[in-house]
């Protein structure tokens, strides 16, 4: 997460670069969120603190890149996954990119994407996502709810959508798209501070034997 956020503060910081895409490889998932494995590997709450603090580095260095960035969410985003999907300026998807907040349902919490989440969809379908954690909602569902901007049938249309935007933006002045990013991401100065809180409230929560119990029995597919 943190080589994550490094690459895109580079590419804020790149001349030769007008706009950034978050993608990631393959047709299936965009992003599954944290693993089970890792987060299971936890042992204190300091471990637990710089775990979750990783999500907190790519949030914000997607708010604060002088740059738009686009998110290509080409299959299914659970848990930080839709975070990045809600973090982005602009986010394009496939139909089949459904989304869902696991958090609950593993003792912890959507406590760090919660912001970009809630800023994007609303308090209330936040609130919604974050409580029926069970439950995959529909791309169509995302899109209603301004996650994405545009669904598409298939990755080619996808891809072309996306390809179009980036030259068009390409071909626009950085200055005022640098100043309409500022504008965008207005009253989120305490976000720097706001998601380390929330990075700790996670932190703590991993640790509980109610967590631990939970990811035990969904990695053994009791659950």
């Amino acid at each position: 997460m943190r080589q994550l956020a490094s690459e895109i503060e580079a590419a804020g910081k790149n001349a030769e670069a007008r706009v950034i895409i978050l993608k990631s490889q393959g047709e299936k998932a965009f992003c599954a969120g944290a693993s089970f494995d890792e987060l299971v590997s936890i042992n204190t709450l300091e471990e637990g603190k710089i775990f979750f603090s990783g999500f907190a580095a790519v949030i914000n260095a997607m708010r604060l890149a002088p740059k738009f960035v686009i998110a290509r969410v080409q299959g299914k985003a659970v848990g930080g996954g839709v975070g990045l999907a809600c973090a982005a300026d602009y986010t394009l998807a496939h139909e089949g990119a459904s989304v869902k907040l696991s958090e609950l349902a593993v003792g912890i919490g959507p406590f760090v994407v919660g912001p970009a989440v809630e800023r994007k969809i609303g308090s209330s379908a936040f609130s919604s996502l974050s409580i029926n954690a069970s439950e995959w909602q529909s791309a169509s569902w995302a899109r209603e709810k301004g996650m994405y901007v545009d669904t598409f049938t298939s990755l080619t249309e996808l891809d072309q959508a996306i390809n179009s935007l980036a030259s068009k933006l390409a071909g626009s002045n950085p200055e005022a798209m640098k100043a309409l990013k500022r504008v965008f991401w207005s009253n989120t100065d305490h976000w720097d501070k706001l998601l380390i809180e929330r990075a700790e409230i996670s932190g703590k929560l991993v640790l509980s034997d109610f967590t631990r119990s939970a990811i035990a029995k969904f990695k053994a597919g009791t659950r």
